[in-house]
């Protein structure tokens, strides 16, 4: 069984047992958090899509931790006239264990 959930403007394929990483979300580490917005079930050969999205399906998850991605460089040059900028950026995350996913 596995879904397809939307979180942080962004759709993941989920199961039971697996751990994502998703936009930061608040809550400690430990945490218990609950996915509503469920696009798609798939339960064996069952296939349930949602318009746009499944109500009362919902997938459980637990917080595992909160850190930051590994660093991007923005660069920015322009030839001849002496100019360079050099940017770093780290985009926070959070990393969610799933624990269950409830159909409707």
């Amino acid at each position: 069984m596995y879904a397809i959930v939307r979180t942080g403007g962004k759709q993941y394929r989920v199961a039971p047992g697996d751990t994502i990483q998703v936009e930061k979300l608040p809550g400690d580490a430990g945490a218990a958090i609950t996915l509503d917005d469920v696009l798609m079930l798939v339960d064996g050969e069952k296939i349930t899509l949602g318009k746009p999205s499944i109500t009362g399906a919902s997938v459980a998850a637990e917080v595992v931790k909160h850190d930051r991605a590994r660093k991007v460089l923005v660069f920015k040059y322009r030839r001849r006239k002496r100019y360079r900028r050099k940017v770093g950026h780290r985009q926070p995350f959070t990393a969610l264990r799933i624990t269950a996913i409830n159909a409707a």
